[in-house]
């Protein structure tokens, strides 16, 4: 039984990644009947930023070798401020591991990821985190074009953040789709671009449609 996490960063209701990320899930629904979907609006449903005892945590979790939740049980155990940063941070941790795609509903905000969904990376990634054999798939939406041969191609610092951060913890089957220029759709000095935009979001459509049927199915054992 395939596992879908989908998560919602962007703070507009009706944004594109917003609308990205339902086409995905119709579809992915209609292709897997039997399939448990998860969702989390990490806006609506922030998960609390790091702090001391997150981060004590993490120490702890690397001095004691941990390499599983069950481990980690017992080291944050013997603390009072672990347990209780752990007790927030565990069902994240178990929500992530027992999904077999991500969902990521992730605009770009001065260049790179929401705060909010920075909040949520900072607080489920632990040095034991394994997401190797899951897969990924990143919804964008930009106001404007960072794609290759753009002028400001160099000022995307989202993709490349979001391609090393799964890089590292083993997950390396990521899919990004862009819908750009959605600024073109309410600012009159870009109207000019609107037709482009227009082309990018369709464009958008077609590939989250295409991803929805044939993301990996399960996570191999």
């Amino acid at each position: 039984m395939t596992h879908l996490l989908h998560l919602d960063a962007s703070g507009r209701s009706e944004s594109f990644s917003r609308r990205l990320g339902e086409t995905f899930v119709a579809d992915w629904r209609a292709t897997h009947p039997d399939g448990v979907y998860i969702y989390r609006d990490l806006v609506a449903d922030p998960v609390p930023p790091i702090d001391e005892d997150r981060v004590r945590l993490a120490t702890q979790s690397s001095v004691n070798g941990v390499r599983d939740i069950e481990t980690m049980d017992q080291v944050a155990a013997g603390a009072p401020d672990l347990a209780r940063s752990w007790a927030t941070t565990r069902p994240l941790v178990e929500q992530l591991l027992a999904a077999d795609v991500l969902l990521l509903g992730v605009p770009m905000y001065n260049f790179t990821v929401p705060a909010a969904f920075k909040a949520w990376i900072d607080r489920v990634t632990l040095p034991w985190l394994p997401l190797k054999g899951k897969s990924a798939v990143v919804l964008s939406a930009r106001g404007g074009a960072y794609g290759p041969g753009t002028p400001r191609e160099q000022f995307d610092f989202q993709e490349p953040y979001l391609r090393a951060y799964f890089s590292v913890l083993g997950l390396d089957d990521v899919s990004f789709v862009h819908a750009e220029l959605t600024h073109a759709t309410v600012m009159p000095f870009l109207a000019q671009f609107r037709d482009q935009h227009e082309t990018s979001h369709a464009t958008a459509l077609d590939a989250v449609r295409s991803l929805a049927t044939r993301v990996r199915a399960e996570t191999p054992s």
